[in-house]
């Protein structure tokens, strides 16, 4: 499980990285209104999974039913991205689409998600075969835990701000306007 986690954590760093630099500095996703509303609702979808994944992943375990529905989680947030990578491309033409590194962050980020899925699967597995229960995990090395807690809290603003933007709460976008993007062009 150390090592599932471990990647995960790598998986919020790499994400964290991608969303202030391209989203957030580069394309000023929060700043295009309408436009980019698409886009933002997937962000904050899967932020919103990403949070629950990073709060509870170190301390619970998914016991029986509970695995599938964890399961689901993860299929989920598969979804979305595959999801993302169509809308994206859509969204961003007036940017001259996605760029170049971005598209290289996010496979970089799938592959991981797919190193993160085969070492999360094999435990989902059994715990999939024990009576339905959310339990304690077994001990992990307490700063694992805590960066993964402080990862839930930063992925729920960022998907707070992106609902908050796809909304079009005005305030949210901060500092980016639509005055001051590409987006109004």
């Amino acid at each position: 499980m150390t090592t599932a986690l471990t990647l995960l954590l790598v998986q919020g760093a790499l994400g964290a990285l991608d969303t202030l630099y391209y989203h957030e500095y580069r394309a000023r996703l929060v700043g295009g209104g309408l436009h980019t509303r698409p886009e933002l609702l997937l962000h904050a979808a899967r932020d919103f999974l990403y949070t629950l994944l990073f709060a509870a992943l170190p301390f619970v375990a998914f016991h029986g039913a509970f695995a599938v529905g964890l399961g689901l989680v993860l299929a989920a947030e598969i979804g979305i991205t595959l999801a993302d990578f169509v809308i994206e491309d859509r969204v961003r033409a007036p940017l001259g689409g996605v760029y170049a590194g971005e598209r290289v962050m996010h496979t970089i980020m799938a592959i991981l998600y797919g190193a993160i899925l085969a070492n999360l699967l094999p435990e989902m597995a059994g715990w999939f075969a024990l009576p339905t229960a959310l339990t304690p995990h077994a001990p992990l090395p307490p700063a694992l835990s805590w960066l993964m807690v402080a990862m839930a809290g930063g992925v729920f603003l960022s998907g707070v701000r992106d609902l908050a933007c796809a909304l079009g709460v005005r305030k949210a976008t901060f500092p980016w306007s639509a005055a001051e993007t590409r987006w109004s062009r």
